[in-house]
């Protein structure tokens, strides 16, 4: 049988690379923890149950899989941080079963770990929000408020406090919340909250790299997410900012990054610059649009890693854009509640060339279930 692909974590950005890469042909296998939309996709030949993926059993699971199954030689393509870390951490024992491109196990935490990523990003010059940590709270209470505290390693950190971060407005709330945060973790940031209006939304950065030299970017912006602020995407469209472009590069030179990352900026009006966010050294939610304007990224790693010559793209479609509508409608609707934006701005907002995040007439079953499964994975998040 011909080489092929397991994804690893079946939500969105899952089922969107099963579908690219089923697309061509590429039989491809899907692995989860938990019931999931890729599962359902036609292009899905095999699904399995896994261990967690942070644990050491998901790796013995994978290697099972692989002698089981005979799937000696499959590319390996991860959704989810805890999984590209836990690859990256038992790359030697994976690496006789599975090609994968993940970051070395010597750098990744320059990448998951937000405190080690902003000192990177400062020796490459890039600009960044200003910064402390729990040992210097005093330096907190010089910044311009309002400040965001958030996790040094954004998934565990959202898991002990159940929010991506959190925002306080002056001296005493600070105080207060942190208090709160350090009583369950230490493992946090102080920051200084980049002012967000309805138009200042996350850009980010997209690129496939080989040894720190760029192949192929995609840039794109959020138009609405959830939260309202500073969340998930629930429609975003393809643009490009050159300034950002010059920003992302010196980090990846500086890893030496080979695969796919996505970096995040965004615009600080106070001082007219765009500032680093993340970076994540994976596919995102919205890897489909990127598709969709002519950078498939499934395919790209696909073909690079089974060594199969390739054109990699220098241009991609501007104004299109990506929307997951039944989450866009829930939460628009907040939007709009809140007056954080017009009924005639969304509207207007949907107009032009637009893809669906998960609805496909040529792939229908994971579009009619997922309205099923959305309490599902709110309940498990939860």
């Amino acid at each position: 049988m011909k080489r092929g692909a397991i994804v690893l974590e079946g939500h969105i950005q899952g089922l969107s690379n099963t579908r690219s890469l089923g697309e061509l042909g590429i039989p491809v296998y899907v692995i989860d923890k938990n019931c999931c939309l890729a599962q359902f996709s036609k292009y899905c030949k095999k699904y399995f149950r896994s261990p967690d993926f942070q644990s050491e059993e998901f790796i013995s699971f994978l290697i099972s899989i692989a002698e089981k199954h005979q799937l000696k030689g499959w590319m390996l393509i991860a959704s989810n941080d805890h999984i590209v870390e836990n690859l990256s951490i038992n790359y030697d024992r994976l690496s006789p079963y599975f090609k994968m491109l993940v970051p070395h196990k010597d750098s990744i935490y320059d990448i998951i770990n937000k405190k080690r990523l902003l000192e990177l990003a400062e020796k490459c010059g890039t600009n960044i929000p200003s910064t402390c940590y729990l040992n210097d709270i005093e330096t907190a209470k010089r910044f311009r408020f309002p400040l965001l505290i958030k996790g040094n390693l954004g998934l565990s950190f959202y898991k002990a406090m159940h929010h991506k971060a959190i925002q306080v407005n002056n001296i005493e709330e600070l105080k207060e919340v942190v208090d709160k945060v350090s009583a369950i973790t230490d493992d946090f940031m102080i920051q200084e909250l980049i002012p967000y209006d309805k138009n200042n939304k996350v850009v980010s950065f997209t690129c496939f790299a080989e040894m720190g030299e760029i192949r192929a970017f995609w840039m794109g912006q959020k138009i609405r997410e959830h939260p309202i602020k500073y969340g998930t995407a629930t429609s975003s469209q393809s643009i490009i900012i050159p300034e950002i472009l010059k920003s992302a590069e010196p980090l990846i030179v500086f890893l030496n990054y080979t695969g796919v990352c996505e970096i995040e900026f965004m615009y600080d009006c106070r001082d007219s610059v765009y500032k680093l966010i993340e970076i994540n050294p994976r596919t995102w939610l919205w890897v489909g649009l990127a598709k969709e304007c002519g950078v498939d990224y499934a395919k790209i790693m696909y073909k690079y890693l089974m060594q199969i010559p390739q054109e990699y793209p220098q241009e991609y479609k501007l104004g299109v854009k990506w929307i997951n509508w039944l989450a866009d409608i829930i939460y628009g609707s907040k939007a709009i509640m809140k007056k954080h934006i017009s009924i005639k701005e969304y509207f207007s907002s949907l107009r032009g060339k637009r893809i669906n995040a998960i609805w496909s007439w040529n792939d229908l079953l994971p579009g009619v279930i997922f309205p099923f499964m959305l309490f599902y994975i709110v309940k498990k998040r939860r």
